[in-house]
């Protein structure tokens, strides 16, 4: 897996000083108030659980499941609904957690599909931003990373199902994905 990688963008070390400067972030904004956070798997799932660790308020957390890469690295633009929420988010804050944002045609959907339950408040939250790639207005609350338009794995992110164990964030050379 080592050999396939062409640079570490940030460090096991670094990703763990950013998650908790956004945690402290998150608990201040939210201070005296419910939170119902909501991952987005898979590739969020790492990048949550340290999170919400670091979130000093009460929270609950609810998952869902999209698609729109399936094994490709580029995004189709249609996404696909694989687990919705299990509980009602009616009244409530929300923070969608991500693990990359790159065209934003994911989470445009997600944030619509969610505005109509009715929360209170709606957020998002993303480790790492690819806004050169963007292809909606996307307002994004929280960011770990902006990263460089390159093919980025590792801390729960996924090229065809490898590399999400990897403990730092890295540049998959090319010749792996082509």
């Amino acid at each position: 897996m080592k050999d396939d990688v062409k640079e570490i963008l940030f460090t096991e070390e670094e990703i763990a000083v950013k998650v908790k400067e956004l945690g402290q972030q998150i608990s201040e904004d939210y201070r005296g108030e419910d939170l119902t956070v909501v991952g987005i798997l898979k590739g969020s799932n790492i990048f949550m659980g340290d999170l919400i660790r670091k979130i000093d308020i009460p929270l609950s957390i609810d998952f869902m499941v999209v698609s729109s890469y399936g094994q490709s690295t580029e995004s189709s633009g249609v996404v696909k609904v694989l687990k919705d929420l299990e509980y009602s988010i009616e009244g409530k804050n929300i923070l969608i957690v991500e693990d990359i944002i790159d065209t934003g045609l994911t989470l445009d959907y997600l944030k619509e599909n969610l505005f109509r339950r009715k929360p209170k408040s709606l957020k998002i939250c993303t480790l790492l931003d690819k806004p050169a790639r963007r292809k909606v207005d996307l307002k994004v609350d929280y960011v770990g990373f902006e990263i460089p338009d390159a093919f980025i794995v590792g801390y729960g992110i996924d090229y065809a199902e490898k590399y999400r164990n990897l403990p730092y964030i890295a540049v998959l050379k090319e010749e792996v994905y082509e």
